[in-house]
């Protein structure tokens, strides 16, 4: 069997402490969903050790508080940028004002979580079209600034896209990933969109490595945020996730625990020029185990084959095809 790469953190570290000792004063970052929870954490880590920190965030107004937070306290700064994932007009918006800027680190953290049937902009699936399309268009447009960030630092960038534990729920319905024929499942749907996210490092890691650019998945843990905003307190108590009163299941994370594999796939050495992985705990996925139930990676979240297939409906679902 091959080795899995390990960090030597567990899976309770602080994405904080992943960071100590580094030096990212020369690294710009784009980390979406950055106004809350898990995006907030890795901003602040990035900050922390003198990064460049971009929250592009669909309310820009409720960030500028944190941003500001983030850059007194840390030897990096952190400023807001309007992005809305459910409207391509929004995307491409984004993309146009970053224009020729060199770009290092792309962290496609945020997302949307078992949500009633409802549609993006562009009159795709939410969950699907936010989760991944999106965030498909953003990376796109971006990679040539992902490319030039690469020349001027004579190293690889990063691109991290957050996929989930749910990916299990669901592979690529690729007949009807919008939900327009078939009866809508929202678990079904939101692991269809992790399931995606995954695909999508495959997918993206083995376009652009040749062109200065890795990219891999990762898995967050279970952590409490504003993630959860559809779910009723009943459905999670029933889950195991807290509770009657309210307590927390003990596997869960604190979002700065549940950003540490983020902020390590974004700067570990032992990730350097490596990608197209599933990432979780700080560490490599292992292939999953019904025997292990709250890790591993399934077969159809890393297959190249459904990457492909789902990378060419990507680019004429977004007008790129």
């Amino acid at each position: 069997m091959v080795d899995l790469i390990e960090s030597g953190f567990s899976p309770y570290t602080d994405a904080r402490v992943v960071v100590e000792g580094l030096d990212l004063a020369d690294r710009t970052a784009i980390i979406t969903g950055a106004g809350s929870g898990i995006g907030a954490e890795t901003a602040r880590a990035l900050a922390s050790v003198g990064a460049e920190v971009v929250m592009a965030v669909r309310r820009p107004a409720e960030a500028e508080a944190l941003a500001a937070e983030i850059t007194e306290a840390g030897r990096g700064s952190a400023r807001v940028e309007a992005l809305d994932l459910s409207d391509l007009a929004s995307v491409r918006a984004f993309v146009a004002r970053w224009g020729a800027r060199p770009l290092h680190l792309l962290i496609n953290n945020a997302g949307v979580m078992a949500c009633p049937l409802s549609r993006t902009a562009d009159g795709f699936e939410m969950q699907f079209g936010t989760n991944h399309l999106g965030h498909f268009a953003l990376a796109v447009g971006l990679a040539s600034a992902l490319e030039r960030g690469a020349k001027a630092l004579g190293r690889p960038s990063r691109l991290v896209a957050l996929s989930s534990i749910g990916h299990r729920r669901s592979g690529i319905h690729f007949d009807d990933p919008h939900y327009r024929k078939r009866a809508y499942d929202k678990w079904e749907a939101y692991g269809q969109s992790k399931t995606a996210n995954a695909l999508f490092a495959v997918g993206f890691h083995a376009r652009f490595k040749d062109r200065g650019i890795t990219a891999n998945a990762v898995h967050p843990g279970g952590i409490m945020t504003p993630l959860q905003r559809h779910l009723p307190r009943e459905e999670m108590i029933a889950f195991g996730w807290m509770d009657e009163s309210g307590k927390v299941n003990d596997r869960f994370k604190t979002p700065a625990q549940g950003a540490s594999t983020s902020v390590w796939a974004a700067t570990a050495a032992a990730l350097e020029g490596i990608g197209g992985l599933y990432l979780e705990d700080c560490r490599q996925a292992r292939p999953f185990d019904p025997a292990m139930p709250f890790a591993g990676v399934m077969d159809h979240a890393r297959d190249p084959k459904a990457a492909d297939r789902l990378w060419a409906i990507s680019l004429d679902s977004v007008g790129l095809g």
